[in-house]
């Protein structure tokens, strides 16, 4: 096709609307008609628009990377969950948890973050005492607050009011009197108090509190409101790791929320959700809970931790024979093995389900298996949520819409080596029993990596 101008289309001269006499203001004015429109049944004349975007993009794979733990911590806010993220760690650690991020007392964030990006995190021993002097009370409870100290030097613009932990300054103001003062990440100061010189002042009282059945219970009900891949809990008590196994099978099969849990030596779960640690540490009896919770949190739904070599500080416990070994996978162990203690490894990435049947198959024994089937049912739930719950009518066109995403969905999955052999023909989607219900049939074959070798080797 060939393209003419104005000019040559009409012979003419085309005059700019500006430069002519009938650009006036009232002929800027629509026809007495205008407005949107739903369907074409308007009446007066005029011009009627609708603006819409373009149709949706294609539907985004959920992210992985968080995790949730109750745990023991030298400084922070006990009783409330507060989200940080491993960029905090390693900028902030110390107005966070009153330690340097290479300090002891940080390991197990450390590890927890070598795998994570984000976690919710809840600060166990809410029974523990604040320190405190004349000047200030610690703004948590702990024996932390024992090291903080408070100097204050008279200069000629008033006080100068250090505060100082480890013989680190961590916040320094000039102020002219108490009521000046604001407090700080590490102090709350007693406003009934009055300022003079001091070479160092110490807070004292401070004590550490004691981990309780009801903390951890507490915990779970306020990590309902976050979401996040994985759950960890570092404890040996029993009785705690199974009110964490069943809060894990309700969230999983009664709400519909896909998270996993990594317990100690807990076997006896037999689920999907629940992740048995066997190994133990030198430091920490389940020390190597917090590694494994942010490995499998981070871990990407294509990937395996299968044969993923143990990169934290804990010295572990490797000392199974290839028996032994043997024998804790089919009992549905997440071990780790190392010859002399180096280059541990772990030995397969499975789950304690060990009961199958016609609904979960052996495959559900594999993390990964159930990395992508949770990342399905998490992205899908989404997406019906956002674009279609309350949205969109449940006639062929939307169904047909809903097919499309899901098919979308999928597409992504197989790109990224998730799934396998996918065929769109394998999403049904149907009106169900009611005119407000829709029924999805959906079959998917997750990939899994290569964990054994059999070769035959014909020599002639």
């Amino acid at each position: 096709m060939i393209y003419l101008s104005p000019r040559q289309r009409w012979g003419k001269q085309i005059s700019h609307p500006s430069k002519t006499k009938s650009n006036r203001k009232e002929d800027t004015h629509m026809a007495i008609g205008g407005g949107t429109f739903q369907t074409q049944n308007r009446v007066l004349p005029g011009t009627y628009i609708n603006f819409v975007s373009v149709a949706w993009g294609a539907v985004n794979l959920s992210d992985r990377g968080y995790a949730a733990m109750a745990l023991t911590l030298p400084w922070g806010p006990v009783g409330e969950i507060f989200t940080v993220t491993g960029e905090d760690l390693l900028r902030r650690s110390r107005a966070l948890f009153g330690r340097e991020y290479t300090h002891p007392d940080l390991r197990p964030l450390r590890e927890l973050f070598s795998g994570a990006r984000v976690a919710h995190l809840y600060r166990l021993g809410a029974n523990g005492t604040r320190a405190g002097c004349d000047l200030a009370t610690a703004r948590h409870p702990g024996a932390l607050g024992n090291e903080i100290l408070i100097v204050i030097t008279q200069g000629g613009e008033g006080f100068a009011v250090e505060t100082l932990i480890d013989g680190i300054t961590v916040d320094t103001q000039v102020v002219p009197d108490m009521e000046n003062l604001r407090d700080n990440d590490f102090l709350i100061w007693n406003r009934d108090a009055s300022l003079s010189g001091t070479a160092g002042l110490t807070l004292s009282g401070g004590t550490d509190g004691t981990p309780r059945t009801d903390e951890y219970t507490d915990f779970l009900a306020q990590s309902e409101a976050y979401a996040f891949n994985t759950l960890g809990c570092a404890t040996t008590d029993e009785g705690i790791k199974a009110l964490f196994t069943r809060h894990v099978k309700r969230m999983r099969e009664e709400s519909g929320v896909k998270i996993q849990c990594v317990l100690h030596r807990h076997t006896m779960a037999d689920h999907e959700g629940v992740i048995s640690v066997e190994n133990a540490t030198e430091e920490a009896e389940a020390g190597l809970i917090y590694w494994v919770t942010g490995m499998t949190a981070g871990c990407p739904i294509n990937r395996s931790l299968t044969n993923r070599r143990y990169t934290g500080e804990f010295t572990v416990d490797t000392k199974y024979t290839k028996r032994e070994l043997e024998q804790l996978l089919r009992s549905g162990s997440f071990a780790l093995s190392g010859s002399g203690g180096r280059d541990i490894r772990v030995v397969e990435d499975i789950n304690t389900l060990r009961t199958f049947g016609k609904d979960r198959s052996e495959d559900f024994s594999l993390n990964q298996t159930i990395r992508v089937l949770d990342q399905v049912a998490t992205d899908i739930a989404a997406l019906f949520k956002n674009r279609y719950l309350g949205l969109i009518p449940n006639d062929n066109a939307g169904r047909l819409s809903l097919w499309s995403d899901i098919i979308s969905h999928h597409r992504q999955l197989e790109q990224i080596r998730a799934i396998e052999e996918f065929d769109p023909a394998d999403v049904i989607v149907t009106r169900g029993e009611s005119k407000r219900s829709v029924v999805v049939e959906n079959h998917i074959m997750p990939v899994t990596a290569m964990s054994k070798l059999y070769m035959t080797v014909v020599v002639r």
